[in-house]
């Protein structure tokens, strides 16, 4: 006699699919489970530490240091969107709550802006930064577990 088809076989299938969906979606969440998941927290490191994975790296050692160059862009981005944002609320509105939210917001638009300036001066825009960080860590975490000679 033959076996009847499973009725429920087809949402099976259907939920499988759907976890391989959001599997590849969230497939950034490894990167969190590998910086993250260690049973004891890395040390801190200084900059003479960075310095010395930069010299010693000769392909991910300078798209650090253009990483980490790109933060003055940032910075001042963040700066002069906040004063401006923030002088013309001020100017114009005198609440102290706008005055905030303004600052706040010129802040992160300026932010994003340098941003975006630090990856087409610095040609950012061809580098991994995620995958350059992680590296970074990986050779931290060599050193100070005594796996790198």
């Amino acid at each position: 006699m033959a076996e009847s088809p499973n009725p429920l076989g087809f949402l099976w299938k259907h939920v499988e699919d759907v976890k391989e969906h959001w599997k590849k979606n969230f497939a950034f969440v490894d990167y969190y489970k590998k910086t993250l998941g260690w049973e004891k927290p890395l040390p801190k490191w200084t900059d003479a530490d960075v310095e010395e994975f930069i010299s010693s790296d000769p392909v991910y050692g300078p798209q650090l240091k253009a990483i980490q160059e790109s933060r003055k862009y940032v910075a001042f981005g963040a700066t002069l969107g906040a004063a401006q944002l923030g002088g013309i609320s001020l100017k114009y509105s005198k609440s102290p709550h706008g005055f905030l939210l303004a600052t706040g917001f010129g802040a992160l638009c300026g932010g994003v802006l340098g941003a975006e300036v630090a990856d087409h001066v610095k040609k950012l825009y061809k580098v991994d930064k995620q995958g350059v960080n992680l590296r970074f860590l990986y050779w931290w975490e060599d050193k100070t577990r005594g796996n790198l000679e």
